[in-house]
């Protein structure tokens, strides 16, 4: 075997930026329509102030506040009614003491106006006089120009996800197209003459492929599109083959399987057999996932992933992800984690980083509790119940009962 040292998750990183430093996403210009779920491949700064005049945010009457200081239910002010400004219309009302116009939600505020009277607040006297029942503070129902963004501010950074409520931001400042980091291009293949796709025949002593499938949902979920799936016997020459058709099309290979000391694991070799650096990483210090090789081979990273389904999902969230973020440029992407009580004790792998799955509930006091969840290794239901995971660090004994934890939520 090339490499028997088993690494850090600190020290593979390390080898990876190494090795993986010239790894990038070409990027392409798309509709925003299209956009959710891209990563943004520029900043981008407000073309416009927003909104772009002084604009209502009640139905109501655009009025001086000073002419309400002191109205209420018993002792109204009386208002002269200068006309009404329509919607999505400039305006040339102006406003002065005693004096009010009609302004509907979203219409341009009258100069003069500094505030806002709400419609359930005011009584029509006739066409041209109201009364006021209330008073109105300087600004009351009306953003200014600019005061959600100012024109030339910074509203999305490059590497950035797109959410829905960045979608319509954009559209609110006039931008139609975006530019957006390429998909990566990623290749999947399960290793094992014991597998069988779900919809066909199980024969006793196969078990239906997972990984294929989980990890494409992982990729789909983290930014990238699956260019090549398929299982493969446990032959040298079939998967090398198999590898070669993958690479011609793919930014990086994931192969599950065949990453441990068994006697039919050959993923190293296979790398290794694909050109140079081959394998820089065999084994990392970490539970789940110790067998897993990093590599570079055919010109593309190419990751051997353990065979037990929640080992894999773990390197890919823990390894892969950050790969996939430098290509991103996602440097300060940040897991979503909650303060929890541990409600069991938790035993550390002496040496190793490691990952317990654990559920949630709040307790009376409204704190989280989280619950480790134990089962056999390859057991898939673990992560199906599992809510979130706890982190361990490699010089760390384990989790005491009730102490505190950080929960990185799934």
């Amino acid at each position: 075997m090339k490499l028997l040292k088993v690494d850090t998750i600190e020290e593979a990183k390390h080898k990876m930026d190494i090795h993986f430093q010239d790894f990038f996403l070409e990027t392409e210009k798309i509709p925003l329509c299209n956009a959710v779920g891209r990563i943004l491949a520029e900043d981008i700064d407000s073309p416009i102030d927003l909104p772009e005049f002084d604009r209502a945010t009640v139905d109501g009457y655009a009025l001086l506040s000073k002419d309400t200081f002191g109205a209420g239910e018993s002792l109204p002010v009386f208002l002269d009614v200068i006309g009404k400004v329509d919607i999505g219309k400039d305006t040339a009302l102006q406003v002065h003491s005693g004096k009010a116009a009609y302004v509907p939600t979203g219409g341009m505020i009258p100069k003069g106006a500094d505030g806002m009277a709400m419609i359930e607040h005011v009584e029509h006297l006739d066409e041209y006089t109201i009364a006021v029942y209330d008073s109105v503070a300087p600004g009351d129902g009306i953003i200014r120009t600019g005061d959600d963004v100012k024109k030339g501010e910074r509203i999305l950074s490059k590497g950035k996800k797109l959410r829905p409520q960045d979608i319509g931001f954009l559209a609110a400042v006039g931008i139609p197209e975006v530019n957006v980091f390429r998909k990566p291009k990623v290749g999947i293949l399960s290793t094992g003459d014991e597998l069988v796709c779900p919809g066909e025949k199980v024969e006793f002593g196969q078990i239906r492929d997972i990984n294929t499938y989980t990890l494409s949902a992982m990729v789909k979920e983290a930014g990238g599109t699956v260019c090549h799936r398929a299982i493969v016997e446990d032959d040298f020459q079939k998967l090398r083959e198999a590898v070669q058709h993958a690479a011609k099309e793919s930014d990086l290979i994931l192969i599950s399987g065949g990453s441990s000391a068994g006697m039919k694991d050959m993923t190293a070799q296979v790398i290794d057999s694909l050109g140079e650096p081959g394998v820089f990483v065999h084994g990392l210090a970490i539970k789940p996932g110790k067998p897993t090789i990093i590599g570079k081979a055919a010109g593309i990273p190419i990751f051997g992933l353990p065979g037990h389904p929640i080992s894999a999902m773990m390197i890919f969230k823990v390894i892969v992800e950050y790969l996939l973020d430098k290509g991103f440029f996602r440097n300060n992407r940040e897991e979503i984690s909650i303060q929890a009580i541990c409600d069991a004790n938790i035993h550390a792998s002496p040496g190793k980083e490691t990952y317990q799955m654990v559920t949630l509930e709040k307790n009376n006091e409204q704190q989280y509790i989280a619950r480790p969840i134990h089962g056999k290794s390859g057991a898939i239901s673990l992560w199906i119940k599992a809510q979130g995971y706890i982190r361990i660090g490699q010089n760390q004994e384990g989790i005491q009962k009730g102490e505190k934890v950080e929960v990185v939520l799934l």
